[in-house]
């Protein structure tokens, strides 16, 4: 029954390695691949999907069946310098061959003993401090991480607002196409001029008569004319300007 028991743990344990590798190769693909077009929405997604494998393996070792690990013993039964094609293709073509020399590496069951020394001394050194000092000092920790989070929230907010300052229009478009095109073209302007402006006058305004009659007394009198003949024009003309309100 422990036998049973101890093969399903293992089972379900290299479903978990398996698929949290598989989840690995792909974020590290998309990093040296698709680093231009990478967003941080997809590496939070990553990183999210890890966190989640991580802690169904975790689930998996701490669950009451399953039985203590650490008491079971690996024991190399056949070393050999030669190639071995089953274990490069358990492996994936990284371990391809079983000696001496790997084996104390892929069976190790403990840390390196550089590594275990660091752990023992962190564990020392938290045995010394209190309560007391302990809650201190997280709650210093708590408040510089707030401090910390506060700025970079207003960093942000000051970013995206200025963003939006710099991208905001301060003029129609539609406007100012209509104001070249009236400028370089004449597009929608008016051809009728207001009265007294100098154009074109209706006949039933006053003074009409005597523009009229000045302007045929100019066409008629050519420029090699007499002084006398020019009078009639020169009186026409004032006619005409007296004619006009307000020129």
């Amino acid at each position: 029954r422990e036998e049973k028991q101890l093969e399903l743990t293992l089972e379900a344990l290299i479903s978990q390695v398996a698929d949290l590798k598989n989840s690995l190769v792909s974020f590290i693909y998309k990093l040296e691949n698709e680093y231009d077009r990478l967003t941080w929405p997809s590496v939070l997604d990553s990183f999210a999907l890890l966190s989640g494998q991580l802690n169904t393996l975790n689930k998996v070792l701490k669950h009451e069946k399953t039985p203590l690990l650490r008491n079971q013993v690996i024991i190399p039964l056949v070393l050999s310098p030669d190639r071995d094609e089953e274990i490069m293709r358990q492996t994936e073509g990284r371990v391809p061959v079983f000696s001496h020399e790997v084996v104390p590496d892929h069976l190790r069951t403990k840390p390196d003993p550089e590594v275990e020394e660091q752990e023992k001394q962190l564990i020392t050194d938290a045995a010394r401090i209190s309560p007391d000092v302990a809650q201190k000092q997280i709650q210093s920790l708590n408040k510089m991480c707030s401090n910390l989070l506060e700025k970079i929230t207003k960093e942000e907010r000051e970013s995206d607002s200025g963003g939006l300052r710099q991208n905001k229009q301060t003029f129609n478009p539609a406007d100012t196409n209509a104001l070249v095109a009236a400028v370089a073209f004449g597009k929608g302007l008016s051809n009728r001029r207001p009265p007294g402006s100098g154009g074109s006058v209706q006949t039933g305004q006053p003074g009409a008569a005597a523009i009229i009659a000045g302007a045929s007394g100019m066409q008629q009198v050519p420029m090699s004319g007499a002084p006398a003949q020019q009078q009639p024009m020169l009186a026409g003309v004032q006619m005409a300007q007296a004619g006009q309100p307000g020129k």
